[in-house]
């Protein structure tokens, strides 16, 4: 009489864990947009129920926008790990941004659009110190625009590592209006580690050593703390090539 006991058990933590699984875990920066929204459908649903149903959509969707995966990161010595979700907007020569103090001369820039369906906790892509960090104030241009890397409000960091220094660039977009730093100049971060968040749809940008070659093609679909972009040990010597399918 005690197997199916056992068996029934057995089922119970079986669902469980996969109850567990589904359920994505949702950042502390989120609470406070919850709230606000639960207030205002239940607000709505006593003006008018189908009010309160369009609340608890919104609602719904701000837990959706805040989510916080756990993501599984690569460690390998020189790899740059995706700080974004989202897509590959641009491969690029370009200048940093002159508040991180780096030299005045061209980077390969990796560009990640991220909409407002992607998760927006971004992490870090490579491990090492924050030896700068600099908030600019600015316009908040679509972010998909190249000339939002110089007009539009950002957080630049540059993150020292034995390869070389990794310039990372938040940057608001036609919706977000907040940037939301999770780390000072003089820290120190691991590969994966979460930086900052914004909030409601932005890019970020990601400048490497002219001389390590991105792993990745435009218009692919990038994973935060997950998604290879480039390997700074020099062990990728070809360019890679991509094709839509």
């Amino acid at each position: 009489m005690r197997a199916p006991t056992k068996a029934n058990g057995t089922r119970s933590m079986s669902l469980v864990d996969s109850v567990r699984k589904v359920i994505v875990p949702i950042h502390k920066e989120g609470y406070v947009f919850i709230a606000i929204g639960l207030v205002a459908t239940i607000v709505l649903a006593n003006l008018w129920s189908p009010f309160g149903w369009i609340g608890a959509i919104i609602t719904i969707w701000i837990c959706y926008f805040f989510r916080d995966p756990i993501r599984i990161t690569p460690q390998r010595e020189g790899l740059v790990i995706s700080p974004a979700d989202g897509r590959i907007s641009q491969i690029a020569s370009a200048l940093p941004p002159p508040e991180l103090n780096l030299p005045a001369e061209p980077m390969t820039r990796v560009s990640i659009f991220m909409n407002v369906f992607d998760c927006h906790v971004n992490r870090a892509p490579v491990p090492g110190r924050i030896v700068k960090m600099a908030y600019t104030p600015g316009l908040f241009l679509n972010a998909e625009l190249d000339k939002a890397s110089d007009d539009n409000e950002r957080n630049a960091l540059a993150i020292e590592t034995p390869a070389g220094i990794v310039g990372v660039v938040q940057i608001a977009g036609l919706i977000a209006r907040r940037i939301v730093p999770f780390v000072k100049e003089g820290d120190s971060i691991a590969t994966g580690e979460r930086f900052g968040l914004i909030r409601f749809g932005s890019r970020v940008d990601v400048y490497l050593p002219t001389s390590v070659i991105p792993l990745v093609g435009e218009g692919q679909t990038a994973i935060a703390g997950e998604t290879v972009l480039a390997d700074m040990s020099g062990n990728e010597a070809v360019k890679r090539t991509f094709r839509g399918i």
